[in-house]
């Protein structure tokens, strides 16, 4: 056989049978061999950062992961910001980037450039596949590479597979080996246990990774009733557990003031497959690192039987405390962001997987949401914007019988817009809600957080407005039925029913700028 059914055939075989794709020329035998490989499914992207964002979002519902299929060095930069915030979230994904064949590299034609050294800054591990008779393998290894969320964590392994390869024969197939899980290191955890036992008052547990899943949580829970320890959650979770009969954690909080309010006064801090906390970015006169000073970090790594273990040994026969159910009401009148959060929560269906790219608009969305019917929700884990609405595609795909709600917020909708036109292709069951405020709020925030005072009037806050959007039309455009909500009421009867309908539905909600943030 040659390379390119090699690759697909092991990547199959290996559990990995969805390639988000953009191909180009290089590509073209890989895609050809997908009609000798039933068993993959490929799903078009009409743009890089669509099909790396769709493959984090299908890799952390479905815990194992999605493949993609990127054209050479340009499509891989194209797709670098969303495989940027999949490293951030340790999904696992196998990043297949094709090459020009391997004799013609030296022409240095208009699409040569350094594969391996833009897929470095994203990747845990980079194979160039350059035999034929190693393809299987290498496709094998670059599975195993990725991970899965049974191990402490994943990552995205990219594969550079030459056209050569992929055309000439005389490949075959490999099995794929698992990766070792990593275990939890006892002696950490029984200093954690000793520690939590005797100053568990002045601790504060920092859980993170696949630790925000219900059994992580409500160990975490046990841990916090039975010892006096504070528990939070990092700020941008890949994945969390949430709603009525599960515990809520707080988060830390995204502005560094307030995280440094929230951790005041602790003496030790363990971390739980979270990182240790740091400002998001770096401010005049502020500290980057958010950890008081004198306070001890102790680090359980991120392996999810960690914080089980350590419930068992601080808090036996301690039952978690869960979050009852309760809806916010209705409201109605002209909408704001803090109504349309009170509709999505009021609404929000049972087992809903939720894509919150919302960014200001969505500062009242944890609250509005916490005792809804079970559900998950996945955020922005890398900062780089432009995740949620290819997020949310891949995990619809991943989960094709649960509502997927995408909460968007309209500057970061439009880096990737594209994506609305893969959940029309493929039926999907998303019901995008762009919040609709004409800004960058979060820029205008900003603006002010690092220290600069511009005119109100000025040009600094002209290029930080959104005017003329039409997200119903630019919808409409790609095959995706949308309507446009501007009070309260008709949110709710929009939502209604874009809930209840199959298929793709976008619902503009027309929100003020918060003047917060922009004055």
């Amino acid at each position: 056989m040659n390379g390119a059914r090699a690759v697909l055939e092991t990547l199959t075989g290996g559990g990995v049978d969805v390639c988000f794709t953009n191909p180009g020329t290089s590509e073209m035998h890989f895609v050809a061999a997908l009609d000798e490989v039933p068993q993959m499914r490929g799903v078009l992207c009409l743009f890089e950062g669509g099909a790396t964002g769709a493959a984090d979002g299908y890799a952390r519902m479905a815990d194992r992961p999605a493949a993609t299929l990127l054209h050479l060095g340009p499509g891989l930069g194209n797709g670098l910001a969303n495989l940027h915030n999949a490293r951030r979230a340790g999904t696992p994904v196998v990043n297949i980037v094709g090459d020009h064949a391997t004799h013609h590299k030296v022409f240095d034609a208009p699409l040569e450039s350094d594969i391996e050294a833009a897929a470095g800054t994203v990747s845990r591990w980079v194979r160039r596949c350059v035999s034929v008779r190693d393809a299987g393998q290498d496709t094998a290894n670059t599975i195993a590479a990725a991970g899965s969320t049974a191990q402490a964590t994943g990552g995205v392994a990219t594969l550079i597979l030459p056209a050569d390869v992929c055309w000439s024969r005389g490949a075959c197939a490999a099995p794929v080996t698992p990766g070792q899980t990593t275990a939890v290191d006892e002696n950490v955890l029984e200093e954690a246990a000793r520690l939590l036992n005797r100053e568990g008052k002045h601790t504060v547990v920092l859980i993170g990774g696949d630790l925000m899943r219900r059994p992580g949580l409500e160990a975490a829970s046990r841990i916090a009733a039975a010892t006096g320890a504070r528990i939070l959650a990092e700020n941008t979770p890949a994945r969390q557990e949430r709603g009525a009969g599960i515990p809520l954690v707080e988060r830390l909080a995204y502005l560094g003031e307030k995280a440094t309010a929230q951790l005041t006064g602790v003496r030790h801090l363990v971390l739980a497959g979270a990182r240790s906390p740091v400002s998001f970015f770096a401010y005049p006169n502020k500290p980057s690192n958010l950890v008081p000073t004198g306070c001890a970090v102790l680090d359980l790594g991120g392996v999810p039987m960690a914080l089980e273990e350590l419930a068992h040994l601080v808090a036996p026969g301690v039952r978690p405390v869960t979050i009852s159910a309760q809806r916010p009401g209705l409201p109605n009148g002209a909408l704001t962001a803090q109504k349309a959060a009170a509709v999505i929560g009021a609404l929000m269906p049972e087992a809903a997987i939720v894509s919150d790219e919302a960014v200001t608009s969505g500062w009242w969305l944890p609250q509005a949401t916490v005792g809804c019917p079970p559900h998950d929700w996945l955020t922005l884990t890398g900062g780089a914007i432009g995740q949620g609405i290819p997020l949310a595609t891949g995990a619809a795909i991943a989960c094709p019988n649960r509502p997927v709600i995408s909460l968007q917020a309209d500057g970061s909708a439009m880096y990737t817009l594209q994506a609305l036109w893969t959940q029309a292709r493929e039926s999907l069951n998303v019901t995008t809600v762009i919040f609709s405020n004409a800004s960058y709020a979060i820029l205008g925030m900003e603006l002010g957080r690092v220290g600069t005072r511009p005119s109100t009037d000025g040009r600094a806050r002209a290029l930080l407005g959104l005017p003329g959007l039409d997200f119903v039309s630019l919808a409409e455009g790609l095959g995706v039925p949308a309507s446009r909500a501007i009070t309260a009421d008709d949110l709710a009867k929009q939502l209604s029913r874009a809930l209840t309908e199959p298929g793709p539905c976008l619902i503009e909600a027309v929100v003020p700028s918060q003047s917060s943030f922009l004055d």
